[in-house]
């Protein structure tokens, strides 16, 4: 694996959306060891505004969050930006399938649980055509 992300224009955007600061490193560095440009937000309103200024590629996102959670931010971004685009990958210790079926019908790719490790979450990212 190399040392840095690549540096060339087709580098990917992520921005990981989680209220742990612990969880958004761990994120990002395996992001960023895998070429992705990352971006931090600790709610779903950050992440909103973020979105508005500058759409990232793919969003990873928790559920529960203070202020806005990560459902409330899936429906506010599908309905401000569309159906289909950036992808957003779920990333949470909600394992239920109401959950699962929740985050799907309200325009979720991907859902995967934490704790999450490299293998998981770039074979994820895979799915969506980001690798």
């Amino acid at each position: 694996m190399p040392d840095a992300p690549p540096n060339d224009a087709t580098q990917h955007t992520c921005l990981v959306v989680d209220d742990s600061r612990v969880v958004r490193k761990v994120a990002r560095r395996i992001l960023e060891t895998n070429g992705f440009n990352v971006r931090e937000a600790e709610d779903g309103q950050v992440a909103l505004e973020s979105c508005r200024q500058n759409m990232p590629d793919s969003v990873l996102l928790d559920w529960n969050m203070p202020v806005m959670n990560g459902i409330e931010f899936l429906k506010a971004l599908r309905l401000e930006f569309g159906p289909d685009k950036p992808p957003v990958m779920f990333c949470t210790t909600e394992n239920d399938i109401s959950f699962i079926e929740q985050a799907i019908a309200n325009g979720a790719q991907e859902f995967i649980m934490k704790p999450f490790d490299e293998e998981l979450l770039l074979g994820k990212f895979a799915q969506v055509g980001l690798l």
